[in-house]
């Protein structure tokens, strides 16, 4: 009887997981550049590797608390709590809210810690609670020199100098603030995770950490973000579905407007925008900044238009410039500031084309904005139009006038949104003249605009009619 012989089957090494620690895309093997991000030496080997094999079955137990009725919860926890800061208080739909975890991004140097050490100090004196700042890359001493300048000192704001996770927590324990401020997300580490601080995997443990405390003690929680060169908020993009709301701060460094800009809210609207003014001696809110966009000239001017922009839900009126240059052969220039580029070279084209009067081909133009805002919608179309038309034919337009509409490429403008709450906007900064597209006056819609007469306008030809014929008036 010959023995049979048995082989024993091994089970095959785990094969090791990578991720890159810029973008956290998991490749199937170890590449020198990221296939996702494009960024060189960010992939490294993970200790978490892809999941295999099938999923384990989780046996059910006894919840911590019971599911209730909806009638029977109280929204009295949820409800928002002043800042004190009202155009903050306006994009986050009333003020933070108790437990509520805040990311907000932006560039270096736009002004991020500045407004959140106004906000701390404002919630200090005002709340009823501590308010805590962790810096992470500052010292104590270099933020209160800053609050110093900013005459923002109060006995409830506490400071804090920390890059590891476990003495923030210990922060808390012993201030037990209302509001955390951590400055920034990148530069906390947590001890035994992966990685290293900044990455993916060590951004995306301090953020699910801070969360659980937060909604475990009640805390209003902002956390400062970087941004990448493109803009966006630095991370990994599950740090967008942890937070509660993701705001983004936007400003030119050469000018004093900034702007805070709604991007994810689940408790408002998610399309509102904050103006805020830098200063030197600190950052001040905006509820009226329609006067920045606006240049005030002893008589009219050719080569400028007013039009009303939409930055979410709020009405800016914004003046349009433009300036025809010298002949050029070849390829003339076409310069914009606080303009969309391609929709200009769209607008010169068709004014061109289809009004008959205007020769651009061979000619620079220069568009701009006033005041540093950022006009890209197609509603401003009809006052770039006007603008340059006026420049070109050297005719100064009326200067209570309004030019509001999309031009198309048949010479057509067609309808925008909001137009009711444009006009009253115009209306309230006495504006006498506007310009619309058909359908959109208040013969059409219904809603009245006292004090301002609207002209429709259907096509860039009836629109430069009456540009020309309201400056006679």
């Amino acid at each position: 009887m010959t023995a049979r012989s048995t082989t024993t089957k091994t089970a095959k090494p785990a094969r090791p997981g990578y991720e890159c620690d810029a973008c956290g895309h998991q490749p199937p093997k170890w590449v020198g550049r990221c296939p996702d991000c494009g960024e060189w030496g960010s992939v490294v080997e993970s200790s978490v590797g892809p999941a295999l094999g099938a999923m384990r079955t989780v046996a059910p137990r006894s919840p911590g608390e019971p599911a209730r009725p909806i009638a029977t919860i109280s929204a009295e926890p949820a409800r928002a709590v002043a800042t004190g800061v009202g155009e903050l208080d306006r994009v986050l739909g009333g003020g933070l809210v108790p437990g509520a975890v805040v990311l907000l991004a932006g560039e270096p140097g736009v002004g991020k810690s500045t407004l959140l050490l106004d906000v701390a100090q404002q919630w200090a004196a005002g709340a009823g609670s501590n308010s805590l700042i962790v810096s992470g890359e500052e010292s104590v001493s270099q933020v209160r020199l800053r609050a110093e300048r900013m005459n923002t000192l109060h006995e409830r704001l506490y400071l804090a100098a920390e890059t590891d996770l476990g003495a923030v927590l210990g922060h808390l324990d012993a201030v037990k603030p209302g509001l955390l401020v951590l400055d920034s997300v990148q530069t906390i580490a947590m001890p035994g995770s992966d990685g290293v601080p900044g990455g993916v995997t060590q951004v995306r443990a301090v953020t699910a950490a801070v969360i659980a405390v937060a909604k475990e003690r009640n805390i209003a929680t902002v956390l400062v973000g970087h941004v990448t060169k493109d803009g966006n908020v630095a991370g990994p993009r599950v740090l967008e579905h942890l937070v509660d709301v993701v705001l983004h701060f936007e400003g030119d460094k050469h000018s004093s407007l900034r702007l805070v800009r709604g991007l994810k809210n689940r408790f408002g609207a998610a399309d509102e925008v904050g103006c805020f003014e830098m200063t030197e001696t600190g950052i001040s809110s905006l509820p009226d900044p329609s006067g920045l966009f606006l240049t005030r000239y002893a008589e009219p001017v050719p080569g400028t238009c007013v039009t009303v922009a939409m930055e979410g839900r709020r009405a800016l009126v914004t003046e349009v410039q433009a300036l025809i240059g010298a002949t050029m052969a070849g390829s003339p220039r076409r310069t914009v500031s606080g303009l969309d580029s391609a929709r200009l070279a769209m607008v010169l084209a068709v004014l061109e084309r289809r009004t008959e009067r205007m020769s651009l081909h061979d000619k620079e133009v220069f568009a701009a904005t006033v005041g540093g805002i950022r006009v890209i919608e197609p509603a401003a179309d009809l006052a770039v139009a006007l603008a340059v038309a006026s420049a070109g034919l050297n005719l100064a337009l009326a200067p209570r006038l309004v030019a509001i509409g999309e031009v198309g490429l048949t010479g057509e403008v067609r309808r925008i949104g909001a137009v009711p709450r444009r006009l009253a906007e115009a209306a309230r900064l006495g504006f006498k003249f506007a310009l619309v597209p058909p359908g959109c006056g208040p013969a059409s819609t219904g809603v009245a605009a006292p004090g301002i007469r609207v002209e429709e306008v259907s096509d860039l030809r009836t629109a430069l009619h009456w540009a020309a014929r309201m400056s006679a008036e």
